[in-house]
C-alpha cells in the first residue's frame, strides 16, 4: 500500500467524520467559518452539556418511581382499608338480615292462617 494513498484516505475519512459531527453539534451563527478545533471543542461542550442533562433526567426517574411506590403503598393501605369497611358493612347487614329473618315466622304464620 503507497503510504501517501493511506494518508490521503485517512484525510478523506477524518474529513467525512467531521462533516457528520458539524451535522450532530448545534454550532449556532458560526457554523459556516469554524476550525477543526473549533468544532472539536464545541462538540466537547455539546457532550457534557448531554451528559449533565442525562444526569438530571435519571435523578428525576429515581425521584418519580420513589414517589410511585410511596402512592403506590398509601394506595395498598386504602385497599386494605376499604375491604375492612366493606367486612364491617357485611357483617352489619349480615346481623340485620338475622333480625328479618327473625321476624319472618311471624309472616310465615299470618300466610300459613290464610291458607
Amino acid at each position: 500500500a503507497d503510504p501517501a494513498m493511506c494518508s490521503h484516505s485517512r484525510r478523506a475519512q477524518l474529513r467525512l467524520c467531521l462533516e457528520r459531527l458539524k451535522g450532530l453539534v448545534p454550532l449556532g451563527a458560526a457554523a459556516g467559518r469554524h476550525t477543526t478545533l473549533s468544532l472539536l471543542t464545541r462538540a466537547r461542550l455539546h457532550i457534557q452539556k448531554l451528559e449533565d442533562l442525562e444526569r438530571r433526567a435519571l435523578h428525576q426517574i429515581e425521584q418519580l418511581q420513589r414517589e410511585q411506590r410511596h402512592l403506590q403503598r398509601q394506595l395498598e393501605k386504602l385497599g386494605m382499608e376499604r375491604v375492612r369497611i366493606d367486612s364491617i358493612g357485611s357483617s352489619l347487614s349480615s346481623e340485620r338480615s338475622d333480625s328479618d329473618r327473625g321476624e319472618s315466622p311471624g309472616g310465615g304464620t299470618a300466610s300459613g292462617r290464610s291458607g
